[in-house]
């Protein structure tokens, strides 16, 4: 059993305040397809969406970035045509805030996971190197099998998103695929 996740494709992270800019624009229409296709196939589907608190002087991310995906605001919003594919399939698609870069740190992702018999997670969003990174390194850790699609994720960190896509096969044995299409 499979389950995909979708990582923090936000007005923030792709045009806002943390803007991976293009490269993020780019995917947009296969972070659509793969939500989409996963979900009407039945497959568990997950959107991992980082949250922060305004003026959080505890989170660790506050001295290393700008304010990005506070509580409430517009830039936490799911960006483009990914609001609508969610907003389409809601029902379908579990809603999981997450405060950290993985989205299995502090969450009930791997509960939720294994009460499903899911033992292989599909990987898309941003950034390739950050959050999509951790989360393929805890889902490593935890024994699930990766896979990683290369279409439809991206980095503000051109060198640092060819280094995860490196890691990942060469370090955690994902597989890292292209125009993967959902087979009943």
């Amino acid at each position: 059993m499979r389950a995909l996740i979708v990582i923090d494709y936000t007005n923030d992270f792709v045009d806002g305040s943390l803007p991976v800019g293009q490269p993020a624009i780019d995917i947009q229409q296969r972070m659509v397809d793969l939500t989409t296709q996963f979900a009407a196939n039945g497959d568990y589907t997950v959107m991992a969406v980082d949250l922060h608190e305004e003026n959080d002087p505890y989170h660790p991310e506050s001295p290393l970035f700008p304010p990005h995906n506070i509580r409430g605001t517009a830039g936490r919003e799911l960006y483009g045509g990914l609001k609508a594919a969610y907003e389409q399939n809601e029902e379908r698609i579990y809603w999981m805030d997450k405060t950290r870069y993985s989205a299995f740190a502090g969450t009930d992702l791997a509960l939720r996971l294994r009460a499903r018999g899911i033992t292989e997670v599909h990987l898309i969003g941003v950034c390739t190197d950050i959050c999509v990174l951790h989360t393929a390194v805890d889902a490593y850790n935890l024994g699930f099998a990766i896979v990683v699609h290369e279409d439809a994720v991206a980095s503000f960190n051109a060198a640092g998103h060819d280094w995860a896509l490196g890691h990942f096969t060469g370090s955690l044995g994902a597989k890292v695929v292209s125009d993967w299409q959902v087979n009943g």
